[in-house]
């Protein structure tokens, strides 16, 4: 790392922790409550809103799902329900939201992250698929198809090496145990 890298790095680190010390003044469950109903309200109703807007305007096709829309109201609430499951333990046990700009301060391997490392992410593009399904949706599809990808890149590129640097080799043994997307029970398990 050059001097100008390091550098670069030092005042991101600084800038992280003023803020991290601004958001530290306000009680960490109004943080919680601000960036759940935020974050699902843009990612869930603005951007899929937007995307079937598009979709139903530019686009040739159309998507009659029938009795698949009732499979994507259980889909996308059952990842709602595990999301928001995801998120309590994540604020409780990690000690800090679950947003990577007011990351946990202890790291958890508890409740859904025994069985998957991003519960959180997976469930967000699981709603977005059951969206799809419910409202019949050629955009919403759409951006389930790009969504995907970008939280596959956002988790490696983004939140793995951040968690890995935080946690080290506590975070590196369980990457060696829990799958990245799709749950299974835990290894070593006996139940």
């Amino acid at each position: 790392m050059t001097g100008t890298e390091r550098d670069a790095t030092d005042a991101d680190r600084a800038a992280s922790g003023a803020a991290a010390l601004r958001l530290g003044r306000i009680p960490l469950i109004a943080r919680a409550v601000i960036y759940y109903v935020t974050f699902l309200g843009f990612i869930l109703i603005a951007v899929p809103w937007a995307a079937d807007y598009l979709g139903s305007r530019v686009l040739p096709w159309r998507l009659d799902t029938g009795w698949l829309r009732w499979l994507g109201w259980a889909l996308f609430a059952s990842c709602w329900l595990v999301y928001t499951y995801a998120s309590i333990v994540l604020m409780r046990r990690g000690r800090g939201a679950y947003v990577e700009f007011d990351p946990p301060s202890a790291f958890v391997a508890t409740g859904p992250f025994r069985w998957c490392r991003n519960p959180i992410a997976a469930c967000v593009v699981g709603m977005i698929l059951g969206e799809a399904l419910a409202f019949s949706s050629v955009g919403i599809l759409l951006l389930f198809v790009v969504a995907v990808p970008l939280a596959h890149l956002q988790v490696v590129c983004i939140e793995e090496p951040r968690l890995r640097e935080r946690f080290g080799q506590t975070y590196s043994d369980y990457l060696e145990h829990v799958p990245r997307w799709i749950p299974r029970r835990p290894r070593g398990d006996g139940k």
